[in-house]
């Protein structure tokens, strides 16, 4: 009788630690996909205020212009630019083509 008052909270005891570990370890792997997933939020959310703040406004884009080139830039016609196309070890260049619709 004295080993089953021994033995009984020594069991129990091994069975909630069991219990807590396994819990702990489920609570442990949502919190890293958790984790996971902010980072990549975080990341689209810095590209996209990148692209909100600078490459979405005509004017800031004018004013970098302005500021960084001055006057180097020029502005062309469609018709007289030209593509280059690599084709192994030549050089295929082509006109553009504007396409009436």
């Amino acid at each position: 009788m004295k080993k089953l008052f021994f033995f009984t909270p020594i069991i129990f005891l091994i069975f909630a630690t069991t219990l807590t570990k396994n819990s702990t370890k489920k609570i442990d792997k949502e919190i890293f996909q958790l984790k996971e997933n902010i980072r990549i939020l975080e990341d689209r959310y810095e590209l996209t205020l990148l692209d909100y703040s600078i490459l979405t406004s005509p004017k800031k884009l004018m004013d970098y212009q302005q500021f960084l080139f001055e006057d180097k830039l020029i502005q062309k016609k469609i018709e007289n630019l030209s593509t280059i196309e690599f084709l192994g070890d030549k050089l295929k260049i082509s006109n553009m083509v504007k396409i009436d619709e």
